[in-house]
């Protein structure tokens, strides 16, 4: 992928690398901040931390309509690939529907959420939208409408392919796995639901406790 990537890099030789997939669309900007913040900290444990550009979303040139799931998982699996020594991804919310193409030694998966949940958040934030316009929409005819055409959700213009393909996805087993949720206990970590504010944040503390699982998990796995 010719995407842009951010990378953040230790000092001296990394114990492994750690590729983030930051949630789908507008729920990457809520969450990004915290994302970078958490690439540091483990930056600082001694590894390397990669967020990826997908195609069709911040500084990609390629317009969003003319990607779908399918192009995404591809995308990932080609900056996964090249990566020397141990990998492990680490994806936020629906960047674990696109995580399971790419080769890797482990992954950790954060709340993630299936395909057709995403999408009925975006159509019911388009009816909001249209009626407050004084437009009249409802989740059927929204449909009907992206069976043959692109269609404009929260910002994003999305394919009728994209639109199919996340009715139907659904986050894939993989192993070795940790999936964790936001909370308290041993598969939760303490921090905030970002990707439902209004405006982008940032979460300091629960960035260093998703650098500080991540780091664990690592150690679990017998990656370093």
């Amino acid at each position: 992928m010719s995407e842009h990537h951010l990378r953040i890099a230790p000092t001296g030789t990394p114990r492994a690398t750690i590729l983030f997939v930051p949630p789908l669309f507008d729920e990457a900007n809520r969450s990004r901040r915290t994302l970078v913040l958490a690439m540091r900290a483990l930056a600082a444990q001694g590894f390397t931390a990669l967020l990826p550009d997908l195609p069709g979303q911040n500084e990609s040139l390629i317009p969003l309509e003319q990607v779908d799931l399918a192009s995404w998982q591809g995308a990932l699996a080609d900056v996964a690939a090249p990566v020397d020594g141990p990998l492990i991804i680490a994806a936020l919310r629906g960047g674990a529907l696109i995580d399971h193409h790419a080769k890797a030694a482990a992954r950790w998966r954060l709340a993630p959420v299936g395909g057709a949940s995403l999408l009925r958040t975006l159509m019911r934030a388009r009816v909001a939208a249209d009626r407050e316009a004084g437009l009249t929409s409802s989740l059927d005819s929204l449909q009907a409408k992206a069976a043959t055409a692109p269609l404009l959700l929260a910002g994003n213009r999305l394919s009728p392919a994209m639109i199919a393909q996340l009715g139907s996805a659904e986050c894939q087993p993989v192993a070795p796995l940790r999936t964790v949720t936001l909370g308290s206990g041993a598969d939760a970590i303490a921090g905030t639901p970002l990707w439902l504010r209004a405006e982008p944040g940032e979460d300091a503390a629960m960035a260093a406790a998703i650098a500080a699982d991540i780091t664990a998990w690592s150690t679990t796995c017998g990656i370093s």
